[in-house]
């Protein structure tokens, strides 16, 4: 190993060391419900959201094996927080990086990839930007990190200051310390793999729980068995859903799978906006509905446990979407249902 590699590797490492160990808040449920709700705010890293650590580990993957050295152009598909987080960690280590976007990507998203030093390289479809990155990393002899592929191997999911690691040690002194469901979003599906494995491996009686936004393929994919199930719709909840099961889903490692309906996702968000007053993106919704409808399985049934889920990025970047009465209305979405539905099972109603 060179000493440019070690160095690099230490970078990434004292990153990790800085900023693995996000807060894990409490949601405010009836006490007397003896459940609890935690969300582990994933928005507090250096570049905004989960994929800091996705970000982070791909690279650290990619050095470890070999593929990235001194001067190595980084590649990927991405225009969303993936490539805000490359970008931020190709610059810590001198390296040059570029990311296929489609034309249509907004302007405040190419303009963080540029902030931290990236290159935006642009397409006409979506459906382009695999291919096309993975032909600009063979044209410059540079490394694709194919967040899609290898999100599910790049990250430790036996501790090593993984995501779950991190959670499971912050629950130590909580009366329910082994929470009863772990509820995330699957964009990649690194997050849902590493959970799975992780509660697995540790022998922990705890149910990973996905949730899947509209015209994302992974719920039908996982309910149907079929690894090549398709859509061939984008998602309009940023970060998660696929049009595609994409390789690093792992679908063995999830126990229910949820599809949670774009207005309930956006809700959702501004509900714990309203109760907490964390801002969060609409994935975060996503999850939190989710949440909201195994808790009320719980206590239906009698049970009592905690229920952990992701704040994945900050409501800050989308003022002008998810937070927009006029984009909400031009998506054709009614918030009201969803919303009347969590406040009535909150005030401690049934769900349905």
């Amino acid at each position: 190993m060179t000493s440019w590699t070690s160095t690099a590797i230490a970078l990434l490492e004292a990153d990790a060391n800085r900023s693995a160990d996000t807060h894990l808040h409490v949601f405010p449920l009836p006490v007397d419900w003896g459940i609890d709700l935690y969300l582990k705010d994933e928005s507090v890293h250096p570049t905004g959201s989960l994929k800091h650590r996705l970000a982070r580990s791909l690279i650290l993957y990619g050095l470890v094996n070999g593929h990235i050295h001194e001067g190595t152009y980084l590649v990927e598909s991405s225009s969303g927080s993936t490539a805000v987080s490359e970008a931020y960690f190709a610059r810590m280590l001198g390296l040059p990086f570029v990311t296929v976007v489609p034309r249509s990507t907004s302007q405040e998203k190419i303009d963080l990839i540029e902030f931290y030093g990236g290159r935006c390289h642009y397409v006409d479809s979506p459906s382009e930007m695999a291919t096309e990155a993975a032909r600009l990393a063979s044209e410059c002899g540079g490394h694709y990190l194919d967040q899609f592929t290898y999100a599910e191997r790049a990250t430790d999911w036996r501790g090593n200051n993984n995501i779950a690691d991190s959670v499971f040690s912050q629950l130590a002194q909580e009366r329910h310390p082994i929470p009863t469901w772990i509820v995330v979003g699957a964009g990649t599906g690194g997050t849902s793999a590493t959970f799975g494995r992780y509660v697995r491996y540790r022998r922990h009686d705890t149910r990973v729980a996905v949730v899947d936004p509209e015209g994302s393929a992974f719920h039908g994919g996982w309910s149907t068995g079929d690894p090549a199930f398709t859509t061939g719709i984008g998602s309009k909840i940023e970060g998660i859903g696929r049009p595609r099961v994409e390789p690093s889903f792992v679908p063995g490692v999830i126990d229910e799978m949820i599809a949670v309906p774009d207005a309930a996702s956006v809700a959702a968000v501004r509900l714990l906006k309203d109760r907490t007053l964390h801002w969060a993106g609409g994935s975060t919704g996503t999850n939190l509905y989710g949440a909201f409808e195994l808790i009320a399985r719980m206590r239906d049934a009698g049970e009592t446990g905690s229920v952990v889920t992701l704040i994945c990025d900050s409501g800050l970047r989308y003022l002008d979407t998810y937070y927009s009465d006029e984009w909400v209305a031009a998506q054709g979405w009614d918030l009201a249902p969803h919303r009347a539905r969590m406040e009535r099972f909150l005030d401690g109603s049934g769900w349905d």
